[in-house]
């Protein structure tokens, strides 16, 4: 007995294609259109958001398999048309929502800004890391990489071409999809630079704020359990830009072992309460490591970790000291080829230490006190 296919099965499957920048099914986004079947053979028409979209041969691809599947169906074709220009703002309007500043208090999204003192204490590094770490536990994750002077996160995710150029978020008019990497959504000014142009940016103040504020409100993140920001190191413009837009977000603060570094770490976290953000804890990066003989060698010292988390324990107030991690080869091989140590080389030292950081961040949560929750009465 031979099975017959209706169009609407046909439409259903291909309906429920995930649009693999926007994260949503293809049914909902309005981008399937006519679809026919005739006997074993079916005719798909798909409209994708723009010209040239990154994703049209994947899409394509998931459109053709979905309607395979339908039993009776023997042959596929799709017509790959492109969205009007109403049909982008419509559809922009209904992603974007009525918010134009989706992280805010009320929002359930919890907002991690990771920062230091100084820089060359690996703070890129351990977000970089950390980020991977909390998406491999399926963990809707966002990065921003507000170092904006000195970008970093697009090569250490390996978001970067053969000439070490990150790739550009696909456009839908002013809204922008940020690449993904290792399940990280990710961002960072890298990726709005010219092909040709010098990859140093010279911005001030004002600049830097914009900047800032555009990726919080102009990429579409989606749904996120948290975001991860790179602040650049110290307290300038963007930590104050930040601690305005985002008072409710809480700080990690990354310091090294040394003294020097401490002492400048425990400055961003003042500041970042000044702002009325809350200080979660105290990463300890380049600690000890062991060498081969059995001996261990404290390069950068001992106890800035625990001198940081002390300093700004305060109040009534307990800063913990999250973690140590070791200095390792292997850590700094995955961010020249843009694989977190977490994901390529997981038994590693620096690897299991950052994992578990992430575990601890991932099972405490921000208080919900004082924040309405999005309930409706029945």
């Amino acid at each position: 007995m031979s099975t017959h296919a209706t169009a609407e099965q046909v439409r259903a499957a291909v309906s429920a294609v995930i649009d693999p920048e926007l994260r949503r099914p293809l049914g909902e986004l309005d981008m399937v259109r006519d679809v026919a079947v005739d006997g074993d053979i079916t005719r798909v028409g798909i409209a994708l958001t723009i010209v040239g979209c990154p994703a049209a041969d994947r899409i394509e691809r998931d459109v053709r398999d979905a309607a395979a599947s339908v039993p009776g169906i023997a042959d596929v074709a799709v017509d790959v048309g492109v969205m009007t220009a109403a049909e982008r703002s419509a559809l922009v309007e209904r992603i974007r929502g009525t918010k134009r500043m989706p992280f805010t208090a009320d929002s359930l999204t919890r907002v991690i800004a990771v920062t230091s003192g100084k820089g060359g204490v690996g703070k890129s590094t351990v977000t970089a890391n950390l980020a991977a770490a909390l998406a491999s536990r399926g963990l809707a994750v966002g990065l921003i990489d507000a170092d904006v002077h000195g970008f970093s996160i697009p090569g250490l995710l390996g978001l970067v071409d053969e000439d070490g150029r990150p790739p550009q978020p696909t456009r839908l008019n002013d809204l922008m999809l940020p690449p993904v990497a290792h399940g990280v959504k990710t961002i960072s000014i890298g990726m709005f630079l010219p092909p040709d142009a010098s990859p140093a940016v010279a911005w001030r103040g004002p600049m830097l704020h914009r900047t800032v504020q555009q990726f919080l409100t102009d990429v579409h993140f989606g749904d996120l359990d948290v975001l991860l920001i790179d602040m650049p190191p110290g307290t300038g413009d963007v930590a104050i830009s930040v601690g305005q837009l985002l008072p409710h977000a809480e700080v990690l603060v990354v310091t090294t072992p040394q003294a020097a570094a401490a002492d400048v770490a425990v400055r961003s976290g003042v500041v970042a309460r000044q702002t009325g953000q809350s200080v979660i804890g105290v990463i300890e990066n380049m600690t000890a490591f062991m060498l081969p003989d059995g001996s261990v060698l404290d390069l950068f010292g001992q106890g800035g970790g625990e001198a940081v988390a002390a300093a700004l324990s305060v109040g009534g107030l307990t800063v913990p000291l999250l973690g140590s991690v070791p200095l390792s080869a292997a850590l700094r091989r995955g961010g020249d080829v843009g694989v977190p140590v977490v994901i390529g080389e997981p038994e590693d030292t620096a690897a299991r230490a950052i994992s578990a950081i992430a575990d601890a961040i991932a099972t405490t949560r921000r208080s919900l006190a004082g924040r309405s929750l999005p309930v409706s009465r029945s």
